[in-house]
C-alpha cells in the first residue's frame, strides 16, 4: 500500500459541500481508504488575489494506486465536480493536489512529488501538518520545519472548522 498526501481546495460555490464531496469521491474508490482528513482552513488566494478566499484541507490516504494512477483520480474527482481551468491560480470549483506519495521524488511530465509549491504554502502546510503530528521521512520532516519557521496567521491561514472527526468528514455537519 502506498502513503498519499493530497491537499484539497475550493472558492466557488458551497465550498463546505465541494469538499465534502470531493472526500465522498476519493472514499467511493475500491483502491483508496481515507485514513485521516484535516480541520478546514479558510485562505486568501495566492497568485491571483482578486478572488474568493479558499478552504482547505489535507487529507491521507492508503492506496493500492500507482502515482499516475493517482493523479487520474484526483483529476477525475476535479472533472465529476465540474472544475474548469480558465487560468493559472484562478477559481476553482475544487482542487486536488498530490503532496507526497509514500517517500518519492517524482518527476513526470505531467506529475511533480513532492508538489513543487508545497513548502512555500502556510494554506499547505498547516492541514498537512495536522494529520501528521509525527512526521516519517525526509520530506514531512522539512515540512514541520518549513512551517515552524512561518507565521502561519500572518499569511492568512484561519481555522475555519474543526474537525471533530477527521475520518468522517463527509457526515460532519
Amino acid at each position: 500500500m502506498n502513503d498519499v498526501y493530497i491537499s484539497i481546495g475550493t472558492n466557488i460555490g458551497e465550498r463546505y459541500e465541494n469538499l465534502q464531496r470531493a472526500i465522498e469521491l476519493l472514499m467511493e474508490k475500491d483502491q483508496i481508504e481515507v485514513m485521516r482528513i484535516s480541520s478546514i482552513y479558510e485562505t486568501a488566494a495566492v497568485g491571483f488575489t482578486d478572488q474568493a478566499d479558499f478552504l482547505n484541507i489535507a487529507v491521507y490516504i492508503r492506496t493500492s494506486s500507482s502515482s499516475c494512477e493517482m493523479l487520474k483520480i484526483c483529476q477525475s474527482v476535479e472533472n465529476e465536480l465540474g472544475r474548469v481551468r480558465e487560468f493559472r491560480w484562478g477559481p476553482r470549483i475544487i482542487d486536488l493536489d498530490i503532496l507526497l506519495y509514500n517517500h518519492e521524488n517524482i518527476e513526470t511530465e505531467s506529475l511533480l512529488v513532492p508538489h513543487p509549491r508545497m513548502y512555500e504554502r502556510a494554506f499547505v502546510l498547516v492541514p498537512l501538518i495536522e494529520i501528521t503530528p509525527t512526521p516519517s521521512g525526509e520530506q514531512l520532516q522539512r515540512a514541520h520545519e518549513t512551517l515552524q519557521q512561518m507565521n502561519w496567521q500572518e499569511e492568512g491561514v484561519t481555522l475555519w472548522k474543526q474537525s471533530a472527526d477527521t475520518r468522517l468528514m463527509p457526515s460532519m455537519k
